[in-house]
């Protein structure tokens, strides 16, 4: 399958998951929950293995295969991993044969206590999460997690400007303090007016990191859904990065002159070079903003109802209960981006089964509620980052949608 296709997949899957999230301004990794229903895939059988398959978009042997190749490739700005624990005196031949087969990267071992998961995920997400999503007790058996993180300064900082320059038509834009400018006609900033599909005419604005992430931010009329928002910016962002799909620029000589809630056009006598004697530069102005969420995953329509099913026939449990969880976290400002999220599920025996034993130790207005996108781009400088290790290239990570998020709530820049 081409990064392309798993783009596609992987937008698909972050509907659902951007769905369960827990109020409008939220922070989310559909990558990181995909990943961890791709490692265990292989293990489901019969209606478990046609669920897994329908939520993955692929047969899980590709799906696992798929997330092998991102794991032994990871991009230059992406630190990524995943682990598998469990309680050694409780796996089957079935449950050893699967981890033995897990690719290289995926650490496994028994289960650790609470304080070595917290210090694991704080390790992995560079101090950004200070918490493992799950705590973990006697009743776990079986315990797996995905990370990513990504630590990134812009190629090209952005101008602070008074935050009125959000536009009259923008709540935020009353509030003291300051916004985010992009230069107009700075190839490290990217901005555009673009008519799509499920979005309407949407405002675009991209940020180039140094290390090969690109975060884009796409703003529509303020009654579109923002399901079909974050759809569009996933398209949008994944087509910047060179893979196909998007949406049609518009020209500002299509649009009147003046302000209107997405943007200003501005008319100016100038010289040029351009055959029709007409030039068009966009800028942009966005409110810095960050966001945590704790999303719960163990709802139906994310897939891992059936995972936990898998491995609990792996385990041959016929009691259990699991638990699936998303902690992640974000930072957008004046100088970069920093972003970190860890996926995990839990399988547990339920009360009963527990006794005694041994326990083993144009100028657009970003104004109101967006959709952000941040894509992993390859040909990033050279040298390892965040663990990616020397001479990886991520190239499988190309156009790859890592994190997402809905902004509604604007921050002072720092």
């Amino acid at each position: 399958m081409t990064a392309t296709a798993l783009a596609r997949l992987l937008a698909r899957y972050a509907r659902g998951l951007h769905g369960v999230a827990d109020g409008p301004h939220h922070v989310a990794s559909p990558l990181g929950a995909w990943l961890l229903l791709a490692l265990c895939a292989p293990l489901a059988r019969g209606p478990l293995r046609a669920r897994l398959s329908e939520v993955l978009g692929t047969e899980p042997e590709e799906a696992a295969s798929l997330a092998a190749g991102l794991l032994a490739d990871p991009h230059p700005a992406v630190g990524c991993g995943a682990a598998v624990w469990s309680r050694s005196a409780l796996d089957t031949e079935e449950l050893r044969d699967w981890k033995a087969g897990l690719p290289a990267m995926v650490g496994t071992g028994d289960i650790p206590d609470q304080a070595t998961l917290d210090r694991w995920a704080r390790e992995r997400t560079l101090g950004l999460l200070e918490r493992f999503p799950l705590e973990v007790d006697r009743s776990a058996v079986l315990v797996m997690a995905s990370v990513l993180a990504t630590r990134v300064s812009w190629a090209r900082p952005f101008d602070l400007v008074p935050a009125s320059a959000l536009g009259s038509f923008s709540a935020w834009s009353a509030r003291p303090g300051q916004a985010l400018h992009a230069p107009p006609g700075d190839p490290r900033h990217r901005a555009f007016i673009a008519d799509t599909e499920a979005a309407g005419t949407v405002a675009v604005h991209t940020a180039i990191a140094r290390d090969g992430l690109e975060v884009t931010s796409v703003a529509a009329a303020t009654g579109v859904a923002p399901a079909d928002v974050l759809a569009t910016a996933h398209e949008i962002a994944c087509t910047g990065a060179g893979t196909s799909g998007g949406a049609s620029r518009r020209s500002l000589f299509e649009l009147p002159v003046g302000e209107a809630p997405l943007w200003t056009i501005r008319e100016e006598q100038v010289d040029t070079a351009s055959p029709d004697g007409r030039e068009e530069l966009c800028a942009a102005v966005l409110p810095a903003w960050s966001a945590e969420s704790d999303l719960d995953l163990a709802g139906p329509v994310l897939g891992f109802p059936a995972a936990a099913g898998a491995l609990a026939e792996a385990l041959r449990l016929d009691d259990y209960r699991y638990e699936a969880r998303q902690s992640a976290v974000a930072r957008y400002g004046r100088v970069g981006f920093e972003a970190a999220a860890v996926s995990a599920l839990a399988i547990k025996t339920s009360a009963r089964h527990r006794r005694p034993g041994l326990r083993r130790v144009g100028e657009l207005h970003f104004g109101h509620p967006f959709a952000v996108v941040a894509v992993a781009v390859a040909g990033a400088a050279e040298g390892g980052h965040l663990g990616a290790g020397e001479g990886t290239s991520g190239r499988s990570w190309h156009g790859l949608p890592v994190f997402s998020a809905w902004v509604s709530e604007p921050e002072e820049p720092g």
